[in-house]
């Protein structure tokens, strides 16, 4: 199989602290825009505001990142997923993020990623071991993503490669 891109978390720090300066903004003003795009779900879940230094510390050690997270970056710069891969890619077609409003936030489906996964895997006749060895993880991390509510931002945009899919398939506006 291809080798797959990896997905430069340091890359999508760098673009959201050159947003945040050219917006004047600091580290604690970033977190509470960031918050304020969901405003309204935030109100009704009673929902606790972004850390800023969770900010801090993802700009000074940009390794990796849970995939819900990276959407609310995301959303915030208007990027799409694929604009921070690295290495050879897939071209997976429109790879705009869906719009969300003050009373929603932009969420992986993780189910949904590991039931297009599975299809994947039954298509081309894979075990779990063997389709995890392509992916460069544990099976489990596979396995586990069809009830995950977190998985790394990597992982997650290396399957969407693999699929040959956008990131925007799996990613949605919640409400909860």
């Amino acid at each position: 199989m291809p080798s797959l891109p990896s997905f430069d978390c340091g890359a999508l720090i760098e673009a959201l602290d050159a947003k945040r300066a050219q917006h004047e903004l600091g580290w604690t003003a970033l977190a509470d825009e960031l918050w304020a795009e969901s405003a309204d779900l935030n109100v009704r879940l009673a929902d606790d505001c972004l850390c800023p230094g969770a900010l801090v510390r993802h700009a000074r050690h940009p390794k990796a990142m849970t995939c819900q997270y990276a959407t609310i970056i995301l959303r915030w710069l208007q990027r799409a997923p694929e604009d921070f891969l690295t290495g050879p890619t897939v071209a997976v077609g429109d790879t705009r993020l869906p719009d969300a409003g003050l009373d929603s936030r932009l969420r992986w489906d993780l189910p949904q990623l590991h039931a297009a996964l599975n299809e994947y895997r039954s298509e081309h006749q894979l075990t779990w071991v063997a389709l995890a060895d392509s992916l460069d993880c544990k099976p489990s991390r596979l396995t586990n993503l069809r009830n995950a509510r977190l998985a790394d931002m990597d992982l997650a945009m290396r399957i969407t490669q693999r699929l040959a899919e956008p990131a925007a398939r799996f990613i949605h506006p919640a409400q909860w």
